[in-house]
């Protein structure tokens, strides 16, 4: 029988046990708990996940996809920043997969999964550049290794070796050898992910997942509307 033709089944059963999916029974959510606007309701999530119960919380899929193809792509990055507006993350905007799919198609979406919780955020939305000046402000909080690495590295370009990467971070070094402040690459900054969808996933028993989607709604002055979805 060819590899082809052989069905897997994949569960999360212990060994020597009837393979059944694992339940979720550790909370729920109902409408009454949630905050008017998603943003805050984020940021009350993300602060139960950061206590301790989950391993670097900020952690985040971004999904893309490219025009006029529609091929998507997804890399896990990590989110830096949230405010008002959105939730931002950096990366190189010049070389990257992910830049080629925001110049052709604006649109995102983000997913968080935190497992110890059994909760999952998505969001859609619009994706913006922050200026080189905001960028600048994260990019000096970073060790001295990862912002030479941002001017070095043509991300997802093809390297000959590993030899060619360390060139190219050798030659960095040089050029800014002696000064501390290293200025931000023109190329290299922060990404905002302005939302119009956020779902909030609590999952439960049997599948029957407490699901709730805001949606902003046009011409309300910039209101959410917060609907319980089907699981």
């Amino acid at each position: 029988m060819s590899s082809n033709s052989t069905t897997r089944i994949f569960t999360s059963g212990a060994a020597g046990a009837p393979s059944q999916a694992e339940q979720y029974t550790k909370d729920s959510l109902d409408i009454s708990q949630l905050q008017p606007d998603p943003l805050s309701q984020f940021g009350i999530w993300f602060d139960h996940a950061k206590s301790g119960t989950v391993a670097e919380p900020e952690t985040v899929v971004f999904s893309s996809a490219e025009l006029p193809s529609g091929r998507v792509s997804a890399r896990t990055v990590l989110m830096k920043e949230m405010d008002g507006r959105g939730f931002v993350f950096y990366s190189n905007w010049a070389t990257s997969r992910k830049a080629a799919d925001v110049q052709t198609n604006p649109h995102g979406a983000l997913t968080f999964y935190w497992k110890e919780l059994q909760r999952q955020v998505r969001v859609e939305g619009r994706c913006e550049r922050l200026t080189g000046e905001e960028s600048q402000g994260y990019y000096d909080t970073r060790i001295r290794g990862s912002r030479i690495g941002a001017w070095a590295s043509e991300q997802s370009r093809v390297l000959e070796g590993r030899e060619e990467l360390e060139k190219r971070v050798e030659d960095v070094e040089k050029r800014f050898d002696g000064k501390e402040r290293i200025p931000v690459p023109e190329f290299w900054g922060g990404m905002r992910i302005v939302p119009d969808l956020v779902e909030f996933w609590q999952g439960r028993a049997s599948r029957l997942h407490d699901r709730f989607r805001y949606t902003k709604e046009e011409g309300q002055g910039g209101e959410w509307k917060i609907d319980r979805l089907s699981p």
